[in-house]
């Protein structure tokens, strides 16, 4: 079995896929033949990757590119309250609280309803584009077919960000994760983010909350108070 598991990742198959096939052996094994000593074999431990963020500039930019109210404001939820694009794709009117300055995201990724942060700048726009709207439809950002799709979503940003002269690879998940790591940089707590951001296990949150290279450069070190 180990070797078998070499030999996969020897072809190039990733750490999740090689678990995939694990368990899968392993319940052949354990409840078809009945062999359950094949349990004793660890899965691979997972790569775990810097997540891909925009800073605060690339933001600006990023957002002024883009001239049609409705994208731009669906961009904005995404990185203000950390929506992923099929939460924020999915939103109804009803689902923005304006009174509570909050946004009730129902059945999120896991079938988890929770509740996440209005940002104040966006109440009026949200109102004035509301108003705009007017009631043809239950969905905030309406589309064709009910609403608007997270492959139209990925194809706008991808042409705004290249639009605007960002040389990164530009996706919608990018604003979340941004949210997540400006957050963190202004010094809230990763277990508020991870209530913000919907992970049940806080080890994904902590992803987003490494310290920046401007965060290490401004730390002073004891050292300095001293006269050495």
């Amino acid at each position: 079995m180990k070797e078998y598991l070499a030999y996969l990742r020897d072809k190039g198959q990733k750490p999740a896929s090689l678990n995939l096939f694990l368990s899968s052996i392993k319940f052949l094994y354990k409840h078809i033949l009945n062999k359950p000593e094949i349990d004793s074999i660890k899965g691979v431990k997972k790569e775990i990757k810097e997540p891909l963020v925009l800073n605060k500039d690339e933001i600006s930019i990023l957002f002024n590119t883009i001239k049609n109210p409705k994208h731009k404001l669906l961009f904005q939820l995404m990185y203000s309250s950390g929506l992923r694009v099929s939460e924020v794709v999915s939103l109804k009117k009803q689902d923005i609280d304006i009174g509570q300055g909050v946004i009730k995201v129902k059945l999120g990724k896991g079938k988890k309803d929770r509740t996440t942060k209005l940002a104040d700048s966006l109440i009026p726009r949200i109102k004035d584009y509301l108003s705009d709207a007017g009631e043809r439809t239950e969905y905030l950002f309406p589309g064709k077919n009910g609403s608007i799709t997270t492959k139209l979503a990925q194809k706008v940003i991808k042409q705004a960000a290249e639009k605007a002269g960002i040389k990164k690879r530009v996706f919608c998940h990018m604003l979340r994760a941004s949210f997540a790591t400006h957050l963190h940089q202004s010094g809230v707590d990763s277990r508020t983010i991870q209530v913000l951001l919907g992970h049940s296990d806080l080890a994904t949150t902590q992803r987003y909350t490494k310290v920046s290279l401007e965060q290490i450069r401004n730390i002073k070190s004891p050292i300095d108070d001293l006269e050495v």
